[in-house]
């Protein structure tokens, strides 16, 4: 048989293996109905009138506290999850696996609230509609024309364009000649790619430079002298001067680039913002 030391050892071991199980629960590491209350109390109970020493009945005091802890928090796990309404899944599969197919049809049935819309024309929803048409007004009224200015279609010279500063004095085909050279030598200060920025190229001092450039820019590319390299996704427009004229372009069938040089374009340029 064993000693009353070595049963007061055991039962303090059991009381201490309690104390740490409650805890767990209580740190919610561990779900409070996996603990036996019914075991634990015939423990507490059995070693309880063996406690002598203080150490010994505040242990037992502990175990008894923690207990009471869990038991509450097995009260507050039933009372959630009844207000959820919840059911474990376990048990809820066993009950279908469990139930024939009768029974699941009734429940089915039961529990089966189709949505059920009906459409159709009365003789008020009719006489409504009447109502509204009969009020609106005739078609003419509602949808007048609109007046659009007209203006008349005209010719301009190459006087005029010298005149309102859009060509310069000298011959046009001079002017592009040297243009296209300005292009090539501040291409090559690029590197090798030998390109740039296209307002960094068209874009001067003031507006009205600047539309000139654009505008013999934009013969530059029609005869052949350069070309555009667009990268759509960056939202970049670059030029490139050829070394030669491309005479075959004439033959190829060309696409039309709008860019837009307007004047706010113009101030973002100068102000660095047009990337």
């Amino acid at each position: 048989m064993q000693s009353k030391k070595e049963q007061k050892k055991i039962g303090q071991e059991k009381l201490q293996r309690i104390i740490e199980i409650c805890m767990a629960i209580e740190n919610h590491r561990i779900e409070p109905f996996l603990l036996n209350i019914d075991g634990v109390i015939k423990v507490v109970k059995k070693y309880f009138p063996q406690w002598e020493e203080t150490d010994e009945l505040n242990l037992d005091s502990e175990a008894i506290h923690h207990l009471a802890s869990v038991i509450k928090l097995q009260s507050e796990w039933v009372k959630h999850r009844s207000t959820l309404l919840y059911t474990d899944p376990f048990l809820l599969e066993d009950k279908i696996l469990k139930a024939d197919k009768d029974e699941i049809i009734n429940v089915f049935l039961r529990a089966w609230h189709p949505l059920v819309e009906l459409e159709q024309l009365s003789p008020h929803s009719i006489a409504e509609a009447m109502r509204y048409w009969n009020g609106l007004l005739p078609m003419k009224e509602r949808w007048k024309d609109f007046e659009v200015p007209e203006f008349n279609m005209g010719f301009t010279t190459r006087d005029e364009l010298i005149k309102e500063r859009v060509l310069g004095d000298k011959l046009f085909s001079e002017e592009l000649e040297a243009y296209w050279q300005e292009l090539k030598m501040k291409a090559k200060k690029n590197g090798a790619e030998a390109k740039m920025f296209y307002w960094d190229f068209i874009g001067a001092d003031n507006y009205e430079e600047t539309v000139k450039r654009a505008f013999l820019t934009s013969f530059l590319i029609s005869y052949g002298y350069a070309t555009l390299e667009i990268h759509p996704l960056e939202e970049e427009v670059f030029i490139k001067p050829f070394d030669k004229p491309n005479t075959k372009i004439h033959s190829q069938q060309l696409v039309s680039i709008p860019i837009a040089v307007t004047y706010a374009n113009w101030q973002k340029w100068k102000k660095g913002e047009l990337d």
